[in-house]
């Protein structure tokens, strides 16, 4: 019976689509990311199922929308009855989860993964177990002579991402888990394994041991860079007052969030320190990049590159100051679209772009259904191999997002009232033929053309001419609700 085949799946963190060569950046320093691109399919267009951290993930792991799989905002852990793709596979299988997970604890194994290194110790606590162990990063920090200076929730001391960014880059968490990955494959060459590996950067702050990288006022940036969404969302026009506020003569040192979250360490009130903030971004990338050389020239090592399926990809993307904000949390394609490479050897080794548009909840259906094992009926999302096998196309499909806004646990205070009360409202977004409808029931809605306006700096959803096509693509958003089950009230059109 021959060998079942291997997957390594790699994620970042925040890590917007337009950060790689593949995807029009040629200025960027991420050559293996780029060897890497060469040999995969990539996928053009790729969105997220909710543009924030927990809810991404348990979409990721579980082929579900976060309606159903239970995380809808951040802080929730995934539910024990529902299954990561670890628990779908045959028992064949040796999984592997390393760094990242917010989906619970981060500390202990769980959800079919039996091999486990959690790095982030402030995250121990999710699911209210206390007096968990430190992470092997930690330990391993500590064994390099490093002192933990932040303070965990249960009072520990912790390595917070502002200390740990300013290690070398040798202690980074991307390196320090590109040179586990690669133990850990070539320890296990000869049986199949799953190993998922999920790194901080370039999540904020912003900061890191290549922040000279690039020249900020060099660094390209586009149309929307610090631009308010004049026409956009209530939700939208906020927080972009919010953040532009202090190029405007506001005072950062006066408002706690922008200086101890979104803007910590950084100067918010000029162009000059946004550009820096940007460049400083990007740079964290190269972090990325290095820890996937790491784990590829292991592949190359053991000898089973081309046994192995790759995928890389993150879990959302990070405005950097277009549209005048920060961090997540929207529709934009800033924030929502994100990268997406699969290399399959035995299927092509030469890179194929695949247009149309793909989403997130499609990624445990295919998967699965590349290395042979069988697709649970409950997924929502669909196995898209037959595309990457030739015989079908992304032509026509639909891609569905959301935001919850509402749950047991509301999202972290973003800097004002006016903000915080937006936040709360649902959203639902459809992306069909490159075009965006977002929909609130209770804030302005939007329509944007992407082939024409790619940068999303007009909204015509109150555009007579529109009509017909809102009415239409709300109609398969309200289908796609029945579909999964979502409840989320949308507004009358």
């Amino acid at each position: 019976m021959p060998r079942k085949r291997n997957l390594v799946f790699i994620f970042s963190d925040q890590q917007r689509w337009d950060t790689m060569r593949c995807y029009g950046n040629e200025w960027i320093e991420t050559p293996h990311l780029n060897a890497l691109s060469d040999r995969s399919f990539v996928f053009e267009n790729a969105y997220v199922t909710q543009p924030v951290c927990t809810p991404a993930r348990a979409s990721i792991m579980t082929g579900l929308y976060p309606h159903t799989a239970g995380p809808i905002v951040n802080r929730i852990a995934l539910p024990s009855h529902v299954r990561s793709i670890a628990e779908m596979v045959s028992d064949d299988y040796l999984r592997a989860y390393y760094g990242k997970w917010h989906l619970g604890n981060d500390s202990a194994p769980q959800h079919g993964f039996t091999e486990w290194i959690g790095t982030e110790d402030n995250k121990r606590e999710t699911n209210l177990a206390p007096n968990m162990p430190m992470s092997p990063y930690y330990h391993h920090l500590v064994e390099n002579g490093f002192e933990p200076q932040d303070v965990g929730s249960d009072g520990s001391r912790i390595f917070g991402a502002d200390q740990r960014a300013r290690l070398p880059e040798e202690f980074q968490m991307a390196s320090y888990l590109g040179d586990r990955a690669a133990e850990f494959i070539e320890a296990n060459a000869d049986r199949p394994f799953m190993l998922y590996v999920s790194t901080y950067e370039p999540h904020p702050p912003y900061d890191g041991p290549l922040n000279d990288l690039y020249e900020p006022a060099e660094l390209p940036i586009g149309p929307a860079f610090l631009k308010r969404p004049n026409g956009g969302s209530a939700f939208a026009r906020a927080r972009a007052d919010y953040f532009m506020q202090f190029l405007d003569g506001a005072d950062p040192g006066a408002d706690e969030y922008i200086t101890r979250n979104a803007g910590r360490g950084h100067d918010v009130t000029t162009e000059a320190g946004w550009r820096r903030l940007r460049a400083q971004y990007f740079a964290n990338i190269t972090l990325v990049d290095r820890m996937v050389g790491k784990i590829t020239a292991a592949l190359e090592r053991a000898g089973i590159e081309n046994h192995t399926a790759l995928v890389f990809t993150s879990d959302h993307g990070e405005m950097a100051g277009d549209h005048g904000m920060l961090e997540k949390r929207m529709f934009y394609e800033e924030s929502a679209r994100v990268p997406l490479m699969v290399r399959v050897p035995w299927l092509s080794t030469e890179q194929r772009r695949i247009g149309g548009s793909v989403g997130h909840v499609d990624l445990v259906p295919t998967l699965l259904d590349l290395l042979g094992e069988p697709v649970p009926g409950h997924l929502q999302g669909a196995s898209r191999a037959p595309v990457l096998r030739g015989d079908a196309s992304l032509d026509g499909n639909d891609v569905f997002m959301e935001w919850s806004g509402v749950g047991a646990i509301d999202d972290r205070n973003l800097g004002s009232r006016e903000i915080n009360r937006a936040n709360r409202m649902p959203w639902r977004s459809i992306v069909s033929s490159r075009w965006k409808l977002n929909l609130c029931a209770a804030d302005q809605c939007e329509l944007f053309d992407l082939d024409s306006d790619p940068y999303e700096q007009v909204n015509v959803f109150d555009d007579p001419i529109q009509k017909d096509r809102i009415q239409d693509l709300a109609a398969r958003i309200r289908r796609w609700q029945r579909e999964t089950g979502d409840d989320a009230a949308l507004p009358d059109l």
